[in-house]
């Protein structure tokens, strides 16, 4: 069976420990064999976003865009109030 070549630079850094794990337990030519396996098992990178995300996003932009709201740079922090949302710096 022809051997075929696995780009491990395109790999993850889990991707890439599961592969070294295999060739170091079970050989190199079973190893890359099993791991292309698995690989197409794997879902797609493109999964669908969080849904929670979204929804902050889709509340949140209209009140950016109007210039009522500005969100600092270096991150933020997301809070329930009393009937309110409370948005303020994220501390390092």
């Amino acid at each position: 069976m022809a051997s075929v070549e696995i780009d491990e630079s395109s790999l993850t850094k889990g991707q890439a420990r599961k592969l070294s794990a295999l060739r170091k337990s079970v050989g190199d030519e079973i190893a890359d064999r099993t791991f292309l396996e698995w690989l197409a098992l794997q879902p797609a990178s493109g999964t669908a976003p969080d849904a929670n995300a979204t929804m902050i996003v889709d509340t949140l932009w209209p009140l950016v865009q109007q210039g009522t709201l500005a969100i600092p740079r270096g991150g933020y922090r997301i809070r329930r109030g009393r009937g309110r949302i409370i948005v303020e710096p994220a501390k390092p």
